[in-house]
């Protein structure tokens, strides 16, 4: 039996064809029946889902700042300024995802994970689910790099990163959302 993603029109789905299983996502085509003995063929990436957190450095002195990335993304030409994320293991409960990615990418550990929810990055070519968390409690650990990743820290206070968003400097959308997000939740203070 086909596996179908939640709210996927499974009936208009005649068949899946795997093109490639790769490291981290699967690669399929697949069949789609239009009605009246039409198809049409779509391609697919199967993701195991992921995770952005919005990791706030509470300062005392109440100049909250968060704890953003510069990361090297070859697909875009560009280092971009991010929040950390990650993509999940099969099955793995997206707050383990997201203290390990939280570590890893910028060497700070959480004593809070807030769950923001979930959103879908591109339904149009993926079945991703990106779970958004803010993370308070914050201490440094250290990073533990993957060999490939190229990874700068940056602390950035919160009304320069909102005005960021605003001005389209910040063009990372899963980071968009998470910053906004905790700011729709008051989690971001301004001090």
């Amino acid at each position: 039996m086909e596996q179908v993603s939640p709210g996927e029109p499974a009936d208009r789905v005649v068949s899946r064809t795997l093109l490639h299983k790769g490291r981290k996502f699967d690669f399929e085509l697949v069949s789609l029946d239009l009605g009246q003995g039409r198809t049409a063929e779509r391609e697919f990436v199967r993701h195991p889902g992921a995770v952005v957190i919005v990791p706030i450095f509470e300062d005392p002195g109440g100049r909250d700042q968060l704890v953003l990335i510069r990361n090297e993304r070859f697909g875009v030409g560009q280092t971009l300024l991010e929040c950390p994320a990650g993509t999940a293991e099969p099955g793995e409960d997206p707050a383990v995802t997201a203290a390990r990615e939280l570590v890893e990418e910028t060497g700070y550990e959480a004593s809070e994970l807030i769950s923001l929810g979930w959103f879908y990055t591109t339904p149009g070519m993926t079945d991703e689910r990106m779970h958004a968390f803010g993370a308070r409690g914050l201490t440094h650990v250290g990073q533990a790099l993957e060999e490939d990743e190229r990874i700068e820290v940056e602390l950035v206070e919160i009304d320069a990163a909102l005005a960021m968003i605003a001005s389209g400097e910040l063009r990372d959308a899963k980071s968009m959302l998470g910053v906004l997000l905790c700011e729709r939740r008051g989690l971001l203070s301004n001090g």
